[in-house]
């Protein structure tokens, strides 16, 4: 008898240690349920929008979705139609708990997660936008970074890209027919149909820091050329700045990107005439193909070309068999006095003493020869020289090229090398005042009107500052105001689209831009010694400043 109370006993302890624990399961919990919608690209949460939701810590995503649909009706008459998705905070469609294969439960979202239930927030999102953010937007008017659209490439009058045989007999260029009837624009907007919409690459990186985050950027698993880009600045301690445009911050950081560059240890030579050289480090890290894809990404997605390599390196790129460098190309002082003394040789036994003299030199090269007349010493100079810039560099060389190959931009070289090629050289055309006025249209009040007179009064100053930038009369040169008001510091080979444009501040003292349109506003100020100093203000405050 004993022995039976006891297990009586253990068994009404286990039924209601049963009936306490499905209680507990069903007693709801409170959690939050807010709203997003898609502003262009990214889905962003509504502010206001965010109500408590009680239910079941069993509840499944279904259910879920369900009865968030229900309160947030509840509360907002104004909802719009369905149907809708759940989403997680970040974006992601609520079907499974997350790092799991596991079908969404609450309770176990809540163990993973590790908050408390009150802590938990999730979302309702009409299908249509989640559709959308997910595969088929391309802009966004903030911070996301988009080329042309389709159906602008679709109409453009382009040609299909066929790689040839540049060189000529005698080494050089033939300028081809077809290169007449085509411009630079013509042939970048080629190369940007094979962009893809509806997927971005990410870019947070510091201005600090371009190269470096470029570099993580491009290496991650995430990326591709043929996507849109997003670019992000965040400041030194990683805090991402706010208010950027859509086409500043990829152009600024392409620019950033191309200033960089021509000062890593992969480049060598003087200034504004920089050629490959091996370094073991970049190899290892594979720089030399990343720096290729760089330059091709840059001038495809509008942004400025390198402007800094030789004429020799891209000339051979295009296909070209021989180069011809002169001497100030080579750095290094002993065997640039050394090519000069040979180059100097005045009679044939002054030149076979210079041979013999640096014969190791000559040795390493392959250019180590008998010579008979005064002649041959442009012959050895130069085969020293195509080995100094291309032979011994081989190797690296093609890893660039396959770089460079990326959005078929190696092919279009090759196939328009006249019209490409200064993309890559270092040009001496600097911008003009005459140029930006031409490029940068006003947009006018109607005539007879009194903002009219006060619009084309501010014109009259804006001459005249770009007047005074050219001749350096101001803080801030003209590459200065065209980063301010584009995201570049020179005109892009793919043109700017959409073309600049003038508008005018009466409720302002200092100018402001929108880099995504190209759109630069102007004070409307009658003393032009108070609008030079005022735009100066503006644009030496600006974040892109001083950054070139």
């Amino acid at each position: 008898m004993e022995y039976k109370k006891s297990k009586s006993k253990e068994r009404q302890a286990f039924s209601c240690g049963a009936k306490l624990k499905l209680k507990q399961q069903r007693k709801p919990v409170k959690i939050n349920i807010g709203f997003m919608v898609s502003q262009q690209t990214d889905l962003k949460p509504l502010r206001g929008k965010t109500l408590p939701l009680f239910i079941t810590p069993e509840i499944t995503a279904p259910d879920l979705l369900k009865q968030a649909v229900e309160k947030m009706r509840t509360f907002n008459k104004d909802l719009v139609e369905g149907p809708y998705v759940l989403l997680y905070p970040d974006c992601t469609e609520v079907i499974n708990v997350p790092g799991t294969e596991r079908p969404f439960r609450l309770a176990d979202y809540k163990e993973e997660i590790g908050k408390n239930y009150n802590r938990i927030s999730l979302f309702i999102c009409p299908e249509s936008d989640f559709k959308q953010e997910d595969g088929t937007s391309d802009s966004d008017p903030e911070i996301v970074i988009t080329s042309r659209s389709t159906a602008e490439f679709n109409q453009a009058d382009t040609l299909v890209f066929k790689p040839q045989d540049q060189s000529t007999p005698n080494g050089k260029h033939a300028e081809k027919e077809e290169d007449v009837n085509i411009n630079l624009p013509d042939i970048i907007a080629n190369l940007s149909s094979a962009i893809h919409h509806g997927s971005v690459s990410r870019f947070n990186i510091s201005r600090a820091n371009v190269w470096d985050g470029a570099v993580r950027g491009f290496r991650r698993l995430s990326y591709s050329e043929t996507n849109d880009m997003l670019v992000k600045f965040t400041d030194d301690a990683g805090i991402l700045e706010e208010g950027l445009d859509a086409g500043g911050p990829k152009r600024e950081f392409l620019s950033l990107l191309m200033k960089h560059m021509k000062d890593r240890p992969i480049f060598d030579g003087p200034e504004g005439r920089r050629f490959l050289v091996y370094n073991a480090k970049a190899v290892r890290e594979d720089e030399y193909y990343l720096a290729g894809k760089m330059i091709a990404v840059s001038v495809v997605h509008g942004g400025p070309g390198p402007h800094f390599l030789s004429e020799e390196l891209v000339h051979y790129l295009a296909g070209q068999t021989s180069v011809k460098a002169t001497v100030a190309s080579v750095t290094d002082d002993d065997i640039g006095k050394a090519l000069q003394e040979i180059d100097s040789a005045g009679s044939v036994d002054v030149l076979r003493d210079c041979v013999i003299k640096h014969s190791t030199m000559l040795q390493v090269a392959g250019c180590l020869r008998h010579v008979s007349t005064v002649e041959e010493k442009k012959d050895i100079v130069s085969d020293y020289l195509r080995w100094y810039i291309i032979a011994r560099n081989s190797s690296v060389i093609d890893r660039f090229k396959e770089g460079l190959s990326a959005l078929n931009f190696l092919s279009a070289l090759q196939q328009h090398p006249t019209l490409l090629s200064p993309v890559l050289c270092h040009m001496e055309k600097k911008l003009t005042a005459l140029e930006l006025e031409r490029l940068f249209k006003p947009d006018f009040s109607p005539s007879g009107s009194n903002r009219r007179r006060l619009e084309s009064q501010t014109v009259g100053y804006w001459s005249d500052y770009l007047l005074d930038c050219e001749e350096s009369q101001t803080a801030v040169s003209l590459g200065d105001v065209l980063m301010f008001a584009t995201g570049l510091t020179s005109l892009p080979p793919s043109g700017l689209d959409p073309l600049p444009s003038l508008q005018f501040l009466d409720d302002s003292l200092f100018p402001m831009a929108n880099t995504c349109l190209n759109l630069l506003k102007l004070p409307m100020i009658t003393s032009y010694s108070l609008f030079k100093s005022n735009m100066d203000f503006g644009i030496e405050n600006s974040p892109g400043f001083g950054c070139f």
